[in-house]
C-alpha cells in the first residue's frame, strides 16, 4: 500500500477545514459584535458609566462578555 493513498486524503481533509474555519470567521466575529453592542446598549442604559457604542469595543465586549465590559470601563475611564 502506497503512503501517497493515505497521506493525500488526510492533507485534502484538513484543507476543507481550514477553509470552513477562515470562511467562517467573519460572520463568528459579526455575530459576537452584535452581541457586544445589545450588552454595551443595555449597559449604558443602566446608566453607571457610559462606553461609546464602536465596533472595537462591541468586539472587546462580545468576545470576553461582562469582563470585557469591566476592562473597558477600567481602561476609558481610569487609565485613559
Amino acid at each position: 500500500m502506497d503512503l501517497s493513498v493515505l497521506v493525500g486524503p488526510i492533507i485534502g481533509v484538513l484543507i476543507i477545514y481550514a477553509l470552513i474555519k477562515i470562511i467562517s470567521l467573519p460572520f463568528w466575529l459579526f455575530k459576537n459584535s452584535v452581541i457586544g453592542a445589545i450588552m454595551l446598549y443595555i449597559f449604558n442604559f443602566i446608566g453607571i458609566f457610559t462606553i461609546k457604542i464602536t465596533f472595537i469595543h462591541c468586539l472587546i465586549v462580545g468576545v470576553f462578555g461582562v469582563p470585557g465590559i469591566i476592562g473597558l470601563v477600567i481602561f476609558l475611564k481610569f487609565l485613559k
